[in-house]
């Protein structure tokens, strides 16, 4: 009797334990941009609601939009406008906040600024030394993003660094730039080159890489917010229309509050309040 007293009451913990301890899981997929900003609000909500757990993946933006349409995510991130062959009805987005793409070079580099030609001539292959554009008589290291990265895909836009071939347009980013896997790699080889030039993440730009001013105007959030630093794009959310868990939509609506916006700002992206 007491044996099964005993075991009825280990029985009973254990169910509620399970019970309290069954989490809905979040899923978040796709720009490796976005991704430092969406782990924060993950952390940040997660302390606050204890009934979900939200994981997060940085594949890249194009993976992330595939991943909402088809369902594979619950959420999809991107870092850059939607292509018209990429929209469909059923397909909602939601811009979580904006951010500036700083063109980062090494500190060691005595240039300070470059004009958006300057650059767009540099990625084309135009210019191929620094001495061309005022610097040491050093070649230029070029790198760049994968063509799944939504970085690089606002970047071509922003710079003029499409072509048309055969009436298909492709990317005219010059074959021999560098190709870095994600924001953070990028970041790393820009740091440990004198004479690299990269794009990445405003919000992720610090002391191991120097932000170019692009046509006199610095990269910095308030120049982003003013409109008058032009090189900049939105942080976007993607879901499929009725898909979104109940958990899934507080979370969605959470990212848009005020106490979400402020977490924005103060990790160096721009809010959209």
């Amino acid at each position: 009797m007491k044996k099964t007293v005993i075991g009825a009451i280990a029985l009973l913990g254990a169910m509620t334990m399970t019970t309290a301890s069954a989490k809905e899981t979040i899923s978040a997929v796709g720009s490796s941009s976005v991704t430092p900003l969406m782990e924060v609000f993950s952390e940040t909500y997660m302390k606050k609601n204890s009934n979900v757990f939200i994981e997060v993946q940085g594949p890249g933006s194009s993976a992330g939009i595939k991943a909402a349409k088809n369902g594979s995510a619950d959420l999809g991130m991107a870092s850059r406008n939607l292509k018209s062959s990429e929209e469909e009805p059923s397909l909602k987005v939601e811009v979580i906040a904006r951010d500036g793409i700083a063109v980062v070079v090494n500190p060691k580099n005595t240039i300070k600024g470059l004009t958006a030609e300057q650059v767009s001539a540099i990625y084309k292959g135009e210019v191929t030394n620094w001495k061309q554009v005022g610097g040491d008589d050093k070649p230029i290291v070029a790198i760049t993003r994968d063509t799944a990265s939504g970085t690089r895909g606002a970047f071509e836009d922003i710079m003029s660094l499409k072509k048309k071939i055969s009436g298909k347009t492709v990317s005219a980013i010059s074959q021999r730039a560098q190709v870095a896997n994600g924001n953070g790699g990028l970041k790393t080889m820009v740091a440990s080159n004198p004479y690299a030039i990269g794009y990445i993440s405003l919000g992720t730009v610090d002391s191991s890489v120097h932000a170019l001013a692009i046509d006199g105007t610095d990269a910095s959030v308030a120049n982003v917010k003013n409109g008058q630093y032009k090189v900049a794009r939105p942080f976007l959310v993607l879901y499929k229309e009725g898909k979104p868990s109940a958990e899934t939509k507080k979370f969605l609506d959470w990212m848009l509050s005020d106490e979400a916006q402020e977490i924005v700002a103060s990790h160096g992206y721009i809010s959209i309040n």
